[in-house]
């Protein structure tokens, strides 16, 4: 026997392993078993049959199809029109409560699968259903379709856009038809003559808007509202906006001109438009004496300036004084008590009216006070005064216990978070990835002195104790 051929033999074993491990080994193929083929995703269909909601549980996508046929029929009543639709709509539900939120957790978009057109609303449910984002999404994708419907989007080159002040707008108008609004809210912007003109209304753009922190947008959406509502009530303003909306989507050229178009009546100067909103905020944040019912410090404060007194000065000159100075009265003939005392007693009158009702018994009893102090009967004026002073006191510390109380138990028993400080939160984090540094001599001076005072903060934090 050769004696090198062992030693052949081993390294031949050898780079006959190595040549097996160079070449690629063929893809192993297995045939699932036949139960294993996948499930069909579960669909949910609307009461209308024009949503189509697919993923998550059964409950949530019964919530979805309940929605949406919510925001269709508020859209439809707020428009005056009866449902026909042409274009159908699928939602997608994605995610799980308590996932990483993403940038959008509601996006709509328009997918064309072989000239079928479908509006596509996708939903991330990180956060659960946010109902007015999504409410919000599906007013766009409804009037996307009306577009559609009515052949002004079927050309490609045009790009369909329905603007963010017409959907938040439609969406305020339902609330305050439906009695879901903060007149507050109005009367605040028309006071301060408000945040957005109409050239900034029109202007905004998606992204902007996503942008916008919570009190910013709450302004936008009243001040779209009002825009929508003095559309609403032009002379045939209803028929003129059922057009615009058809057209709104597809509009490339200046949203006041579209508007001309439809509302001839806006034709009467440039500043048109922009009077007939200031009107409308003017009207909505008015206060309804039939309706409205003051808080209990609203109440207070307008008591308080009710009960004053009428005196006339040597000169024959008016003067208002608080009732605390009723001893005075004693002085006068019977006809200037009473002239006296009657402003307040009218003044009282008014303010049962929209009073909060738990200050009525006691508007009466200052009626009695003053009824007492004009007829000069004053033996018990003072003790009736500071009973009633001291009710007052009571229901105002009263008022403000239960309103603690509320605010605890919200605290408290709170199951999740209402996520009205979430645009303050992606603000903050946004400034704090991107700071804005200024290069000017008195920045960087500043800046210097910053890290020497910090300097100086930090070594005496570690120096040891004397």
């Amino acid at each position: 026997m050769n004696p090198g051929l062992p030693a052949l033999t081993l390294i031949l074993a050898a780079v006959c392993a190595t040549a097996e491990e160079e070449i690629p080994r063929a893809i192993q193929v297995t045939e699932p078993p036949a139960n294993a083929a996948a499930k069909p995703q579960e669909t949910v269909i609307s009461r209308s049959q024009q949503f189509r909601i697919a993923g998550g549980d059964g409950l949530l996508r019964g919530t979805v199809a309940l929605l949406a046929e919510e925001t269709k029929d508020e859209l439809l009543r707020l428009t005056g029109e009866t449902d026909s639709w042409k274009v159908p709509a699928s939602i997608r539900l994605h995610g799980r409560p308590g996932d990483p939120m993403p940038a959008r957790t509601v996006s709509m978009r328009l997918l064309l699968v072989e000239d079928l057109k479908e509006l596509r609303i996708d939903i991330h449910l990180s956060r659960g259903i946010e109902q007015e984002r999504f409410k919000r999404e599906v007013t766009a994708a409804l009037l996307y379709e009306r577009a559609l419907q009515a052949g002004t989007g079927g050309d490609p080159e045009i790009t369909l856009d329905v603007p963010p002040w017409l959907t938040d707008g439609l969406r305020e108008a339902t609330s305050w038809r439906l009695n879901q609004s903060d007149r507050r809210l109005y009367e605040a912007l028309f006071k301060r003559g408000g945040l957005f003109k109409l050239e900034d209304l029109f202007a905004m753009t998606d992204p902007a808007f996503e942008d916008m922190d919570g009190a910013t947008r709450a302004a936008f959406r009243v001040s779209s509202g009002a825009l929508v509502m003095a559309l609403l009530e032009q002379p045939q303003g209803m028929d003129g906006f059922r057009a615009f909306l058809t057209e709104v989507a597809a509009y490339q050229g200046e949203m006041p001109g579209l508007l001309r178009k439809y509302f001839p009546e806006l034709n009467l100067s440039e500043t048109s438009l922009a009077k007939w909103w200031a009107l409308q905020l003017a009207t909505k944040g008015g206060l309804n004496l039939l309706t409205d019912i003051l808080t209990i410090q609203q109440t207070e404060a307008a008591l308080a300036e009710a009960l004053r007194l009428n005196f006339r000065t040597a000169e024959g000159i008016m003067q208002q004084k608080p009732l605390t100075v009723w001893p005075e009265l004693a002085a006068l003939e019977p006809p200037e008590r009473l002239a006296a005392v009657r402003l307040a007693q009218d003044a009282l009158v008014r303010l049962s009216y929209r009073c909060f009702p738990s200050f009525r018994p006691l508007l009466m009893e200052y009626q009695g006070v003053l009824d007492s102090l004009a007829k000069n009967q004053i033996a018990d004026v003072e003790a009736r005064l500071a009973t009633l002073d001291e009710t007052r006191q009571t229901m105002h510390a009263r008022a403000a216990r239960g309103r603690d109380y509320l605010d605890w138990f919200e605290i408290t028993r709170a199951r999740e978070t209402s996520g009205a400080f979430d645009d303050y939160q992606r603000l903050k984090e946004r400034l704090k990835s991107n700071p804005h540094q200024r290069k000017d001599d008195l920045s960087a001076y500043l800046d210097r002195m910053d890290q020497i005072f910090h300097r100086e903060e930090s070594k005496q934090r570690f120096l040891p104790p004397p």
